[in-house]
């Protein structure tokens, strides 16, 4: 591949595309793009480097002298620039596989996995890392405050991968993080998620065992000690394992765990720390950072003072306003583990506070019954729980639908208040109306809400 000078990414304008394909530029290759949606920041961005972007996929957007095509993981067969791609008998790869060849060979890969929590772990690692003056490179699929976007690459030794256990390309089902030559890998944690992909936990399992396969002997794998899927995938791993959790057999401690208002504290193998976030995932997900950034040689000093400066991920417990006393909360919920800890870390945080969750089910994971049951328990533990409509239901087969009418009741039946309310603009008006002084609402979605944060804030403020 390193002797192909011309590239054209099909769907450049995704973070991860657009930031590579800048990299590329940068590195004298000749880009082309094109992508379904191109708007701001990223085409700004993206023609700011000398990039000509076409918007819409048509075959003619490829150059005819285009030596490799990039095609993104949303791309999929029927699409015209991949049908022109296979008829013309051109050189393709995945994403990944650029990043592999171009950017990770030779480097110190830190990868961050797991069902939860990736997005913050792998932003806190990246965040210390440059806070103690290492300069990492990172790929992360979010947005950290503090690094002020979610990919760049430098010269440093170093980069930070959030690793996803998703699908590489319509051509290539193994997971992303396969792809990315891993010298230290963190498992959070492991649960059944991507129902798109995966039939079973155990097919989940199994990627994560290749996942540690490739780690090299002297490498290191950081795995949740406290959770059974985690240990039961390290077993046998052929590279270093250190298990990080609260149980006393976990070779790395988490002990000495206070929440305040704003602020979480612990110590982690006899050292204190403290990060500006509430909730126990998050002081999970600090403990994991700091693991991996003492294996990349920093010491406790610096990871200390790095994990003090760290000011979060945009929609990751993100304030987006106070209105006469009711805050309002947005955080990203792909899955009913990640509803009950946000639930649970919004209860740390406020203890004396009504809370309300509004929920938006858009993942593939939740809108479909494969989790019905988990979803209402999760919901239950809200003093207010409001279920939106399911975009793109017709995606899913009926029969593996969530059914949101359900899910208000057995909200309902668990000892909650459960609303199924498919209209934004009715989910509006009755917080509005109900909600009173001291109320924290959280707005729970992968996705835009329809807006729902900024309709909010005004209502309340009427």
């Amino acid at each position: 591949m390193s002797a192909k000078s011309r590239f054209h990414f099909t769907g450049i304008c995704g973070t991860a595309m657009g930031a590579v394909a800048a990299a590329m530029k940068q590195r004298g290759f000749t880009v082309t793009g094109s992508d379904a949606s191109v708007y701001p920041p990223m085409s700004d961005f993206l023609r700011g480097q000398g990039i000509t972007i076409a918007e819409g996929y048509r075959e003619e957007n490829i150059p005819p002298d285009t030596d490799v095509v990039i095609i993104g993981n949303a791309i999929s067969r029927g699409n015209p620039e991949a049908e022109a791609t296979l008829d013309r008998k051109l050189l393709y790869y995945s994403l990944p596989e650029v990043m592999k060849e171009f950017f990770l060979r030779g480097k110190r890969n830190l990868v961050v996995s797991g069902t939860h929590g990736k997005t913050t772990t792998a932003s806190m690692l990246a965040w210390l890392l440059r806070h103690a003056g290492r300069d990492p490179g990172f790929m992360i699929g979010g947005l950290p405050k503090n690094l002020g976007c979610g990919a760049c690459f430098t010269e440093s030794e170093f980069i930070v991968l959030e690793g996803d256990e998703y699908d590489t390309a319509f051509f290539d089902k193994r997971s992303k993080f396969l792809h990315y030559l891993p010298e230290c890998v963190v498992i959070n944690n492991i649960e059944f998620d991507h129902a798109d992909i995966y039939a079973s936990l155990d097919e989940i399992k199994l990627t994560f065992r290749r996942l540690l396969n490739i780690v090299p002997r002297k490498g290191m794998a950081f795995i949740n000690g406290d959770e059974p899927n985690c240990l039961e995938v390290a077993t046998g791993a052929p590279c270093p394992v250190t298990t990080v959790g609260c149980a006393e057999t976990c070779d790395l401690r988490l002990e000495n765990v206070a929440y305040q208002t704003d602020r979480s504290s612990f110590t982690l193998g006899g050292f204190p720390y403290s990060v500006r976030m509430t909730g126990e995932f998050n002081i999970r997900n600090a403990a994991m950072a700091a693991a991996a950034a003492t294996f990349a040689g920093l010491t406790p000093a610096e990871i200390r003072a790095g994990l003090e400066d760290f000011e979060g991920v945009a929609r990751r417990q993100e304030l987006r306003g106070e209105v006469n006393g009711i805050k309002v909360i947005d955080d990203f919920a792909h899955h009913p583990t990640a509803i009950r800890l946000a639930v649970q870390s919004l209860r740390q945080g406020h203890p004396h506070s009504r809370l309300w969750i509004l929920f938006e089910p858009r993942s593939n994971t939740t809108r479909r019954a494969v989790f019905q049951t988990e979803i209402a328990e999760a919901l239950a533990l809200a003093d207010f729980a409001l279920v939106a409509a399911i975009p793109d239901l017709h995606k899913i087969p009926e029969n593996d639908r969530l059914d949101p009418v359900k899910l208000s009741a057995d909200i309902a039946r668990l000892g909650g208040q459960g609303f199924y309310l498919p209209d934004i603009d009715a989910i509006v008006a009755q917080v509005s109306r109900q909600a009173k002084s001291g109320d924290v609402i959280a707005v729970l979605s992968n996705g835009g809400f329809g807006g729902i944060h900024g309709k909010l804030l005004a209502a309340l403020g009427r």
